[in-house]
């Protein structure tokens, strides 16, 4: 041997052992590592494909595009407001007040404080807020509604070369162009071009206008605490705008904390500043609205805005998104309320006279009387409303029918009529004793101890009160709602024993869509303002869609209305006669805390229409006694009404209202037996004019507990109409006249409630 060592030869492989083992010698991997190495090579080359065809995506992208010129139309994007036949136009929103003006004149206070509001990372960062976009995204995909996540710059681009449009497509190409933007302009450019651009609110657009339109001062001469009011109304122009009442007040107050710190953090104001300026808002001017918002048009806009509002739709877009807004309202029906008001209303200092008009069988508001010229008084009291007196006694009476009383039924009509549970009294006006009087007599007479001893008759008395009213259009009270906007909201209305005279606040628009409900024979429909709306490129919106609901038995729908005709035809609201139309109504006046009378109405309708008239003063709740004079519901109301209903109506065909069907249904108590018929009487006997109401006006108590007499007084109620002899039902003369509440204010046809109500 040559002293080499030969190297060992591997050894034999045994037969069948598995490859890789100990016996092989060789260092194979284990199975599952071998996967675990297989998907992570995969994993890897998946992943750099799709950086790599993001990246591809992004470089094609942003070459291809472009920063667009600027919108051509942007300051000529008027949105048009037109009346029900779409081409009368009621007004327009926003022809954008603009002045812009250089950075250089905008004061420091403004720009930091707009950076502090909307963008606290605006000097820093590339134009896009990515943790916002992707908080956004995820927010959106989880269905919680679209998200913003827009600095600056992205609102910047989005206003001036963009659009509004809610889409994911707008949303990538407004990145993409705020990334170019960056690297185009300078930071100082951009703020700029946003400051003369962004929407303020009142109309102004630019930090100029501004200025002008909250502190009637140009941008150069806003102080510090006056910038921040302006960085923070930008969030939401209506919700910050102090002018919109207190809540917005007290909103803007927490938002103008939030700028001010936002400021002492970047440095432009001390903390101590901030904690100092943060104490109260700063003062703002009496600004004079514009000549476009004057007279009934302001309100009508404003309503119209917040409709809009209400229906998704931006302010920003509403001011500057070139909508077309078709409304229910028609021109003939605005000015003839606002004729009637103009020639039947009274002229007392400080009151308020409102009408609202609603279509029955649609609920769509035909027309409103909101008050004051709008640029003196921005209180629409259409809205606001008031307590309406015993034009509210329509629900009780509809409830009581449709628990099973019927027109027959007699109630207690002596004052005053006491609560078995000590819930206090009620009393008629004058204290008048009427006997027993059936639900036809209660109603023409106002009697409000009868409708007290109705609403306690009801299986769940006051409650089935208030469940009729809202069933037939009258909301809840809903007590998160505040401010005077009473449109979906009735406060104060509660199932009490007094429900039904009417001292909860309701709007006239609310109690004329109440009454439509009689109108159109017991069917309900939601009123409603807006009908359709079209944006710039002729996409239809909105549209609204006509839809009814049956509340109430069409029998009992035209037993109620029968009885609200005699109203008109015999009883406290004889006024309404001149209209030379069969229709039906309710006079009402309301009583404050003073017992002193605080509103005034009529609410009535015909087949196609439906209007409710209110005067109240101040605040809506002071005494219009001092103020008009006579005050009660039969007349400047009645009058009112009358006049305007005559003039909407002019030229529309008569329709008849339906005749009484007078079910007689189970009533739910005893004790409420029909009026028995007048025993036969001679000649003789019969009462002249004269000593019929010398008793109607003087009545005695004892004349109340007697049997009824061979003629109707007011302690005896009248036979129930034949509904099949038209002198029945007030058509032809009668030989005494009725108690109605015209003849003075103690006389005994108004009657009078402790405290809610008279008549």
């Amino acid at each position: 041997m040559s002293g080499k060592r030969k190297a060992a030869s591997p050894a034999p492989r045994k037969k069948n052992a598995p490859k890789g083992t100990a016996a092989t010698g060789a260092d194979d991997m284990a199975p599952w590592k071998r996967r675990l190495r297989k998907t992570a090579k995969w994993t890897g080359i998946t992943g750099l494909v799709l950086v790599l065809i993001g990246a591809v995506a992004f470089v094609v992208l942003y070459n291809t595009i472009d920063v667009p010129d600027p919108n051509s139309d942007f300051q000529t994007e008027t949105t048009y407001v037109y009346y029900s036949d779409g081409k009368k136009e009621i007004g327009r929103y926003a022809q954008q007040n603009r002045n812009s003006i250089p950075l250089s004149e905008m004061p420091d206070a403004v720009k930091d404080g707009v950076v502090a509001a909307e963008n606290r990372s605006f000097w820093t960062d590339n134009g896009l807020d990515f943790k916002g976009i992707i908080r956004a995204a995820l927010s959106n995909t989880q269905g919680n509604g679209r998200q913003g996540a827009s600095t600056i710059t992205q609102q910047y681009v989005k206003i001036l070369y963009l659009s509004s449009e809610r889409s994911y497509t707008r949303k990538i190409k407004e990145a993409f162009v705020s990334l170019k933007l960056v690297r185009q302009q300078s930071k100082e450019e951009i703020l700029e071009g946003y400051l003369n651009t962004i929407y303020f609110g009142r109309g102004a657009y630019g930090i100029d206008a501004a200025a002008q339109a909250f502190f009637a001062k140009p941008a150069k001469k806003l102080s510090t605490p006056e910038s921040a009011v302006l960085a923070s109304v930008i969030n939401n122009p209506t919700r910050f705008d102090p002018a919109n009442g207190e809540d917005s007040e007290a909103a803007l107050l927490q938002r103008y904390r939030y700028v001010l710190s936002g400021m002492a953090e970047s440095g432009s104001i001390t903390p101590e500043q901030a904690d100092r300026l943060g104490k109260k808002l700063p003062e703002f001017p009496e600004i004079k609205g514009e000549s476009t918002y004057a007279g009934q048009r302001g309100h009508a806009l404003e309503m119209i805005k917040r409709e809009l509002v209400k229906l998704g739709f931006s302010e920003q877009e509403i001011n500057a998104g070139g909508l077309r807004v078709t409304t229910t309202l028609k021109k003939k029906v605005m000015q003839a309320n606002q004729k009637a008001v103009e020639n039947q209303g009274p002229e007392g200092k400080g009151l308020h006279v409102a009408t609202a008009s609603v279509e029955p069988g649609t609920g769509a508001l035909r027309g409103f009387y909101g008050g004051q010229d709008y640029l003196d008084s921005q209180i629409n009291w259409a809205v606001s409303g008031g307590a309406p007196g015993s034009t509210f006694k329509l629900f009780a009476l509809a409830a009581g029918l449709e628990s099973g009383f019927s027109l027959k039924d007699t109630f207690e009509g002596n004052s005053p009529y006491r609560f078995k549970s000590g819930g206090g009294r009620v009393r008629n006006q004058g204290d008048t004793n009427y006997g027993r009087v059936n639900l036809i007599k209660a109603t023409e007479d106002s009697v409000n101890t009868a409708f007290a001893d109705l609403t306690m008759s009801l299986p769940d008395g006051p409650k089935d009160v208030l469940k009729m009213a809202t069933k037939m259009g009258i909301p809840k009270w809903d007590k998160s709602q505040t401010g005077m906007d009473h449109l979906r909201t009735s406060p104060g209305l509660v199932p009490n024993g007094q429900i039904a005279l009417g001292s909860a606040t309701v709007s006239p628009i609310n109690m004329a869509n109440g009454y439509a409900t009689i109108a159109n024979r017991g069917k309900v429909a939601e009123v409603y303002l807006i009908d359709k709306v079209v944006d710039r490129s002729g996409e239809v919106r909105y549209r609204h869609k006509n839809s009814t609901k049956r509340v109430l038995d069409q029998d009992l729908a035209d037993d109620t209305s029968y009885a609200l005709q005699q109203v008109i035809k015999s009883g406290s609201g004889t006024k309404a006669l001149a209209l030379g139309r069969p229709a039906g109504g309710k006079t009402g006046t309301a009583t404050n805390s003073k017992d002193k009378v605080s509103s005034s109405w009529f609410v009535g309708y015909t087949p196609q229409l439906s209007t409710a008239v209110m005067i109240t003063k101040g605040t809506g709740n002071e005494s219009i006694e001092d103020a008009v004079q006579p005050f009660f519901g039969g007349t400047f109301p009645t009058l009112i009404w009358t006049e305007a209903m005559e003039r909407a109506l002019k030229g529309a065909e008569v329709k008849e209202l339906p005749s009484a069907k007078f079910v007689d249904g189970d009533a739910p108590s005893r004790g409420h037996a029909p009026a028995p018929p007048p025993a036969p009487q001679t000649q003789e006997a019969e009462p002249s004019e004269s000593a019929s109401e010398s008793e109607s006006t003087s009545p005695s108590p004892s004349k109340s507990t007697q049997a009824p007499s061979t003629t109707p007084t007011p302690s005896s109620p009248p036979p129930l109409p034949d509904p099949t002899d038209p002198c029945s039902i007030g058509g032809c003369p009668s030989g005494s006249p009725t108690p109605s509440e015209e003849p003075s204010p103690s006389g005994p046809g108004q009657n009078r409630s402790t405290p809610a109500g008279r008549e």
